[in-house]
């Protein structure tokens, strides 16, 4: 007798009977198992993106996208800044990891020696004169400024590095920021209120 005419085992035959049985019942509840999953899937929460926060970066760094590329996280910039201004949070909480500057805690002043950009190794930091120096760009927040409470305060325009061709008191008695402006944030520091009533907007929030 050959295989094919041997008879089947019972249990193999019940086996593959109600394996036949249920192929078509299958069939039907993969199409439902797929649209059930794209309903839980809607069900899921969509969070925002994380909003962009911008940081004020050292004096001739390149574009901010370019730079957070470029640099190499060295710390040759925090090593011999002179002023102590320029940090690096490696936890990436802050700067996103790369070289970045909080005026409220030191601004920049613009040394003689330009020393962090003058000792980058990697090119993130170009060579520039004071002149040409763009970190950002001073603004004035007329509300909450001494001034408009009819106080002569002037610390902002006197603590300034670059001095009248940055920021000045108008003839109205406005502060008067101009193109000169390098946004060092020394002004931001030297201010007085809480909030700061001039505060900088870095370069990539322009």
């Amino acid at each position: 007798m050959s295989d094919d005419d041997k008879p089947m085992p019972r249990r193999r035959f019940f086996r593959e009977g109600l394996l036949e049985l249920f192929k078509p019942l299958a069939r039907s509840v993969e199409p439902l198992q797929r649209v059930a999953e794209q309903i839980g899937a809607m069900d899921q929460p969509v969070l925002p993106p994380p909003p962009v926060r911008h940081w004020l970066r050292p004096p001739g760094s390149l574009q901010e996208s370019q730079f957070r590329d470029q640099c190499s996280r060295c710390s040759e910039c925090v090593r011999v800044c002179p002023s102590h201004c320029i940090k690096i949070d490696f936890t990436g909480d802050k700067g996103e990891g790369a070289p970045y500057i909080d005026a409220d805690e030191m601004p920049c002043v613009l040394c003689t020696t330009l020393a962090c950009m003058n000792n980058c190794p990697s090119g993130a930091l170009q060579s520039t004169m004071v002149d040409f120096v763009d970190m950002g760009v001073a603004v004035w927040h007329e509300s909450i400024c001494l001034r408009t409470s009819g106080q002569e305060c002037t610390i902002c325009v006197d603590a300034c590095p670059v001095g009248a061709r940055a920021i000045t008191l108008g003839d109205d008695g406005r502060i008067d920021v101009r193109e000169a402006c390098t946004g060092c944030g020394t002004c931001q520091h030297a201010c007085p209120t809480t909030p700061k009533s001039i505060t900088i907007l870095p370069k990539s929030a322009r």
